[in-house]
């Protein structure tokens, strides 16, 4: 199958002009652009590391820490020297052209069901919150989601990167509560938890961590890469995506101790988050549930255009066709399946896959360090992208 034709440049620039909040603000679109549903909800900490323990917070936390933070300077990296018209082009940069043109629309495919969990997601917070229709929350998102999109994304970076460190924020400070509010329960939740029946992501702590990382990759990949392209130097590329990779590893495992600490409460609860939230109060409760929203949009918001702008220039009216019927579509498909479900279904098994996605990155830049390949192009390094001061 033949690339669809892109007649303009995707370009998504950061207005900031001090170097620290250039940092700040890449660091935050990585936040903005993990925090979906899964994370702001509390659902993808139970799975991935709350779920096993002490060695899955800390040990699945690390293993985290260590492989978003590389996976984040090397698509920055690579986006920045390579200048690519289509994002999506770095598939093809690791894998060559049969594995590269697999994981291109591999992604793309996972990408779109990852945007049906946010529907999903949206729709448990109206149900379990507020007493409403799982479809009014669902269809909302898609309706304030695809208007978005449509309207353009020229601003993205410079307003999720600031959304998604506020809800991080508030996330770790529930997390937090939750320990302090029962300090004696991380070690009691970690001996009742193989008496409970709680889903988990993966047989082991191990293979979870590989997994969250490998579908994070396929996340971030096209939106990294075209974010990068647009990066002043490759310095505060890679000082953003170390920094965003640490925060965000940190306060999964900050989440997660709190939800161990709580774990009889919270461990077959579709929201965790609110379930520790409503312990404070019904107005933290309604607090936390606007965050869980604005997380689950700083996700959509990007996971939609990653999508159409795999096809069509973020710009043409074939593009916003696009939006909108997707837009339609994910919701009908994120309404079907319980939220819980469709974390585990969709992450998962796109979670493995990504796995392969690290696989070729490692070797490919174990191989370009022995040959000693140059990765930036000087004249690239030399000057900022065009349309930057």
């Amino acid at each position: 199958m033949a690339n669809a034709p892109v007649t303009k440049s995707i370009r998504l620039v950061t207005k900031e002009k001090g170097s620290l909040l250039r940092i700040f603000t890449y660091a935050g679109a990585i936040l903005a652009f993990l925090i979906g549903s899964g994370y702001a909800t509390g659902q993808e900490i139970m799975q991935y590391f709350t779920s096993y323990g002490y060695w899955g917070i800390f040990g699945t936390g690390l293993l985290v820490l260590v492989l978003i933070s590389f996976v984040s300077v090397e698509f920055f990296r690579v986006g920045h020297a390579k200048q690519y018209e289509r994002p999506s082009e770095v598939f093809r940069y690791y894998g060559g052209k049969y594995l590269g043109t697999f994981f291109d629309y591999f992604s793309v495919l996972f990408v779109f069901l990852s945007y049906t969990v946010m529907v999903s997601g949206a729709g448990a917070v109206f149900e379990e919150q507020y007493g409403l229709s799982k479809y009014i929350g669902g269809v909302g998102l898609a309706v304030v989601v695809g208007l978005t999109v449509w309207f353009g994304l020229k601003n993205l970076v410079d307003i999720i990167g600031k959304i998604g460190p506020i809800i991080v924020i508030a996330a770790v400070a529930l997390g937090v509560y939750g320990i302090l509010r029962n300090p004696d329960g991380i070690a009691a939740g970690n001996a009742l938890l193989p008496t409970l029946d709680v889903t988990q992501a993966s047989s082991n702590w191990f293979l979870s961590g590989l997994s969250y990382v490998g579908f994070c990759m396929l996340w971030l990949a096209a939106f990294l890469v075209a974010l990068g392209k647009n990066a002043r130097n490759r310095a505060e590329a890679s000082a953003g995506g170390v920094s965003g990779g640490v925060l965000f590893s940190i306060s999964c495992m900050l989440v997660g101790l709190g939800l161990l600490a709580n774990i009889g409460e919270v461990y077959d609860a579709q929201i965790p988050m609110l379930v520790m939230a409503g312990t404070i109060g019904p107005v933290i409760a309604a607090i936390i549930s606007v965050m869980i929203l604005a997380g689950i949009y700083t996700t959509a918001v990007p996971l939609l255009w990653t999508v159409s702008s795999r096809f069509f220039s973020d710009s043409s009216r074939k593009f916003k066709r696009m939006t909108l019927v997707l837009a339609a579509l994910g919701t009908v498909v994120g309404l079907i399946l319980p939220f819980d479900e469709m974390v585990n279904l969709v992450y998962v098994i796109n979670g493995y896959v990504g796995i392969g996605l690290l696989v070729l990155m490692i070797i490919k830049v174990v191989w370009r360090i022995a040959r000693r390949t140059p990765l930036e192009d000087p004249a690239v390094e030399a000057e900022p992208a065009a349309g930057q001061e």
